[in-house]
């Protein structure tokens, strides 16, 4: 499954290729932490935890970076929205990249399982780790691509 963003971002097909390959090749033995390809502009981080349920998450969208959300191992949902009429939890983190949203209990959800993706750019706000039923084990690559 591939999720592209609903206004028509720029796909950045190479970069996006590219870290496919090394995380189909290389994932499921990867140790959690980040492997970066090409600096900061193109890096995988590798994170293995429990899913929670939909309450316990957290709307997240990012300014600098393309996320690529690949599903390793296990299951869960990631929903995804836009921004509009949200409410920011917390700031924007420039040090992070990162700003969160509360939940406005909209949104797509995906469901995704091993050998699945989603690609969410910067106007994409997304919901990862929430569990798909029962909360279950989930080992996931997140791809950033510098925009």
């Amino acid at each position: 499954m591939i999720y592209v963003n609903r206004s028509g971002g720029i796909c950045r097909t190479a970069e996006i290729e590219k870290a496919l390959a090394y995380v189909r090749e290389n994932g499921a033995v990867l140790a959690d932490g980040k492997t970066f390809l090409n600096g900061d502009k193109l890096y995988v981080s590798i994170q293995s935890y429990k899913t929670k349920a939909r309450g316990d998450c957290k709307y997240e969208a990012h300014r600098r970076y393309i996320d690529i959300q690949y599903i390793i191992e296990g299951r869960e949902i990631i929903a995804v929205t836009d921004a509009a009429g949200l409410r920011e939890r917390a700031p924007y983190s420039e040090e992070k990249d990162v700003v969160f949203f509360e939940d406005d209990k909209k949104g797509t959800e995906f469901e995704l399982h091993a050998g699945d993706y989603v690609v969410v750019f910067p106007e994409d706000v997304h919901m990862p780790k929430v569990c798909a039923g029962e909360p279950s084990d989930v080992k996931k690559a997140v791809v950033k691509i510098l925009i």
